[in-house]
C-alpha cells in the first residue's frame, strides 16, 4: 500500500501547492474526517463563519468570500472554474455551499482548503451523505452468524453500508455451480477446464469419470455432480455441491427476502470447474488459475471477466510440496493483478513442520505455495475450528464451522435448490475472498496481492479465543475494518 499513499502524497502536493500562492488557513478548521463517508464524488460543504463576522451579517460579503475560495480552488487544481453557490443556512448558522460540479476527494480536500484561508471561517466540512444501517432480510440470515458482530463474526453487516463489492469479479474455482435463485443474478460467464482422464486411464466412463458430464473442457461451468459408487477409486458419497455452497458465502443474492446473504453480494461470481468425481487434476486447475486471472490458455476463448479475486476450496489430502506447476499459474495470476485465496485445509495439522528428504518445510498445497493469501476456520465463539490446519504459513482466519449456504438436494444430478451448513476451511475462504472483494471495490487503485495480505492482517480483528500453540494466522478477518483502511491513504 505504500506505493499507493506515496502517489496519493504527491498527487496532493501538486493540486494543492506548496507554492507561495498555496491558500493559508488554521488546520484545525478542515474537518477531515468527513470526506470518509463512503462517497467517490463531493459537490456539498459545510462552511461556519464567525458570529458577527462580515459574510456571517451580510449576504455580498458572503458570495466575495467563496468566489474568492473558488477562484483559488480553480487555480490550484489546473481544471475548468469551480463556482460556490449558497444553497441555504441551517439553523445553526452553517452554509451549504453547492459547487458546479463534483470533485474527487483530493478536489473536495483542495475546495474546502481555499475556504478556510478567509480568517472569517471557522470550520468547513463535506456535507456527508448518510444511509440506513443494513440488516438484509434474507429469510435464513440470522443463521449466518459469520458476517455479524459476534465473537466469530467478520463485521460485514458495517462494511455493506459502504460498499456491497460493486464492480469486482471473484472466480471460484471448485466444482462448478448449479442452478439457484438464489445465487444466479450474480453468476456471469465461467468455463468447465476438466479434460477428462485419458482413454487409458484404466477408470471407467470411457476417459470421462472425473469429469462426469461425458466431455472435455468446454463453455459450460454447471456442476453435473460428483457421486461416487466404486469405494476402490475414492471415497464413495453422495454429491457435495461444493461449488454451489463456496459461491453463495461469496456473492449470494442478499437483501432479497428469501435464503441466505453473500460476503460481497455487489461483486459477480465466475465459476470455474476443476473438480470432478474423485477431485479434479493439478493440470487443469492450473490452467483454470491462468485463465481465471486473464491469461491465455491454448485452445481455451479468452476469459471476457478477469478475476480481481480468485478463491481456491482445494487442495491435497496430505502434505506435499507445490508443483511448480501450480507455483508458475500463481505467479502469473498475481503478476497480472489477481489477489488470490486459499483455503488452509481440514487436517488439524500444522501446515509448516511437514518436511521434505532436504528436511525443508513443504507444508499443505495451496497454503504452501507462497503467492496465496492462506485462511484458517473459527466457528462461531471465535474459537479455532478442530479440523482447521494451523502454522504460521497460514495468514488469518474466517468463520468455517456450520456455515450456510446455497446448494442443490440430489443426491447424485441435480435436482431442486436448497440451503445447507457446511464445515471446513472450504467454507472460511470464501468469506475472505468476498472481503478482498469489498476491499478492491474501493480501493483508490487496486492492491496487489501483498499488499492485501498486509491490509487484511494489520485490520484482523483479535481471536476472542485464543489458538494456543495451533495459531491461525494474525486474526479473524473484519470486513468493517478492511474496508475503511482500504479507503483511507
Amino acid at each position: 500500500m505504500g506505493n499507493r499513499c506515496n502517489l496519493l502524497s504527491l498527487a496532493t502536493a501538486l493540486v494543492l501547492g506548496a507554492s507561495a500562492s498555496a491558500p493559508s488557513y488554521a488546520a484545525g478548521k478542515l474537518n477531515l474526517a468527513s470526506l470518509d463517508d463512503g462517497s467517490a464524488h463531493f459537490q456539498r460543504l459545510l462552511v461556519t463563519y464567525a458570529a458577527g463576522s462580515a459574510p456571517r451579517r451580510d449576504a455580498a460579503s458572503f458570495q466575495r468570500s467563496i468566489d474568492a475560495a473558488a477562484g483559488t480552488a480553480s487555480r490550484a487544481l489546473g481544471g475548468k472554474a469551480l463556482q460556490f453557490q449558497r444553497l441555504r443556512r441551517t439553523a445553526d448558522g452553517t452554509d451549504v455551499v453547492v459547487l458546479n460540479r463534483s470533485l474527487d476527494r483530493v478536489g473536495a480536500l483542495a475546495a474546502m482548503r481555499a475556504l478556510a484561508a478567509d480568517p472569517n471561517v471557522v470550520s468547513v466540512e463535506n456535507d456527508i451523505r448518510m444511509v440506513p444501517y443494513l440488516t438484509p432480510n434474507d429469510t435464513s440470515f440470522g443463521q449466518q452468524f459469520g458476517y455479524g458482530a459476534g465473537a466469530g463474526g467478520i463485521r460485514a453487516t458495517t462494511a455493506w453500508d459502504t460498499t456491497k463489492g460493486e464492480g469486482t469479479v471473484v472466480a471460484v474455482i471448485d466444482t462448478g455451480v448449479t442452478s439457484h435463485s438464489d445465487l444466479n443474478a450474480n453468476v456471469i460467464g465461467g468455463y468447465d477446464f476438466i479434460s477428462g482422464d485419458g482413454p487409458n486411464s484404466g477408470l471407467p466412463g470411457n476417459g470421462f469419470f472425473v469429469a462426469v458430464d461425458g466431455n472435455g473442457r468446454d463453455a459450460n461451468p454447471a456442476d453435473p455432480g460428483d457421486w461416487n459408487d466404486n469405494a476402490n477409486i475414492c471415497r464413495t458419497g453422495n454429491s457435495s455441491w461444493h461449488g454451489t455452497h463456496v459461491a453463495g458465502t461469496v456473492a449470494a443474492v442478499t437483501n432479497n427476502a428469501k435464503g441466505v446473504a453473500g460476503t460481497a453480494w455487489g461483486a459477480k461470481v465466475v465459476p470455474v470447474r476443476v473438480l470432478g468425481r474423485c477431485g479434479g487434476y493439478g493440470s487443469d486447475i492450473a490452467d483454470a488459475i491462468t485463465w481465471a486471472s486473464g491469461g491465455s490458455v491454448p485452445g481455451v476463448p479468452a476469459n471476457p471477466n478477469p478475476a480481481d479475486v480468485i478463491n481456491l476450496s482445494l487442495g491435497s489430502g496430505a502434505p506435499a510440496a507445490c508443483p511448480q506447476i501450480y507455483r508458475t499459474a500463481l505467479q502469473g495470476a498475481v503478476a497480472r493483478g489477481t489477489v488470490v485465496v486459499v483455503a488452509a485445509g481440514n487436517s488439524d495439522a500444522d501446515v509448516t513442520t511437514a518436511r521434505n528428504a532436504s528436511n525443508q518445510a513443504v507444508g499443505y498445497t495451496m497454503t504452501n505455495c507462497g503467492t496465496v493469501i492462506s485462511v484458517g476456520a473459527v466457528t462461531s465463539s471465535g474459537a479455532r475450528s478442530s479440523f482447521s490446519n494451523f502454522g504460521t504459513a497460514v495468514d488469518i482466519a474466517a468463520p468455517g464451522s456450520g456455515i450456510l449456504s446455497t446448494v442443490n438436494t440430489g443426491t447424485r444430478t441435480p435436482t431442486t435448490e436448497g440451503y445447507a451448513s457446511f464445515n471446513g476451511t472450504s467454507m472460511a475462504s470464501p468469506h475472505v475472498a468476498g472481503v478482498a472483494a469489498l476491499v478492491q471495490s474501493v480501493a483508490p487503485t487496486p492492491l496487489t496481492q501483498e499488499q492485501m495480505r498486509t491490509l487484511l492482517k494489520n485490520t484482523a480483528r483479535a481471536f476472542p479465543v485464543s489458538p494456543g500453540a495451533k495459531p491461525i494466522g494474525a486474526g479473524i478477518v473484519n470486513a468493517a475494518a478492511a474496508v475503511q483502511a482500504a479507503r483511507t491513504p
